[in-house]
């Protein structure tokens, strides 16, 4: 890749109602296509935030109708504006047939690209999941609800460069972002739902510290403020109220913040940010600093061994 390669992300509250986050997501797209965006990303569960497990569960089943609605408007939108746009965006899917014969109930969280032409060109599943107690803040089992996936994703090859994809927990893994970069990545996009805790101890640091590892782009679309999951929680488990940290923002190679999102973090609007990629940027860094050459072969067979799942 080379030039300018213009992106958008698109920050928003996902709720408990999938038709008015697919509506949240339609108008974004349409004032990205206005502004020549070639790509948009959104945060990891756009489709929906749930109360809990069984909730999510339930939501799950509505969430391939979502896909499709969406991918009609994106073909339907770039015939009608004589204007190409893909999507990269996170949502939920339902376990399969063969998966729930096996008793596996829980839902998948994916990461889809669609392109122009409304074809899900890539799917990559969330490999590490939430599983943490965070001091004085929410106990969080990603794994109740959400199955993990098994391998890493394959590069897509966008409009604006080579695409690895990943998925929030998935950036304090950097051996992940590594193999992305090893297998011709530049650009790196981690779409969140990141705790009010975490995030503002690690989110601005942990996406500079990917960029700066694998001298790649990095762009980081994330859910923000207080989520309206609906009322009426499951009698089996307690209802958890959701807010998300926000502070949307895309980090060049040096691992400089290009652009980022202009509302507070307990805003539950919904925010276009749209960054260039300078590429002649990602060139003379990797150029200036060399560190893929420089890594030793036994760097390499170490890093090997430890990206293991």
């Amino acid at each position: 890749m080379s030039g300018i390669s213009r992106i958008a992300i698109g920050q928003l509250c996902s709720s408990s109602c999938l038709s008015r986050n697919l509506q949240t997501v339609k108008y974004l797209i349409g004032k990205a296509v206005d502004k020549n965006v070639r790509l948009i990303f959104f945060p990891e569960a756009t489709d929906y935030i749930a109360r809990n497990a069984i909730h999510s569960q339930q939501l799950a089943a509505k969430s391939p109708r979502f896909v499709e609605e969406l991918r009609t408007e994106i073909r339907e939108l770039c015939d009608r504006k004589s204007k190409k746009i893909d999507v990269a965006i996170g949502v939920h899917l339902p376990p399969s047939e063969s998966e729930v014969v096996r008793g596996e109930q829980r839902v998948k969280n994916v990461l889809l690209y669609i392109n122009y032409r409304g074809e899900v060109v890539q799917s990559y599943q969330k490999l590490h999941l939430f599983d943490v107690d965070v001091p004085n803040g929410p106990v969080m089992k990603e794994s109740n609800s959400v199955q993990p996936g098994s391998k890493v994703a394959e590069i897509v090859e966008t409009p604006v460069g080579k695409l690895g994809l990943e998925i929030c927990y998935d950036i304090r893994f950097p051996e992940q972002s590594l193999e992305l970069r090893s297998k011709g990545a530049e650009i790196l996009c981690f779409p969140s739902a990141f705790t009010m805790k975490t995030g503002e101890a690690h989110w601005e640091l942990l996406g500079r510290a990917r960029a700066v590892d694998t001298q790649c782009f990095v762009v980081m679309p994330a859910q923000s403020g207080k989520h309206d999951t609906g009322s009426g929680a499951d009698a089996s488990q307690d209802h958890v109220e959701r807010i998300s940290w926000g502070h949307s923002m895309v980090i060049d190679p040096w691992g400089r913040i290009i652009a980022q999102s202009s509302l507070s973090n307990d805003c539950s609007s919904e925010e276009l940010i749209i960054a260039d990629l300078d590429y002649t940027i990602l060139e003379k860094v990797r150029v200036d600093m060399p560190l893929w050459e420089q890594r030793s072969a036994a760097s390499r067979a170490t890093d090997q061994q430890l990206f293991t799942f």
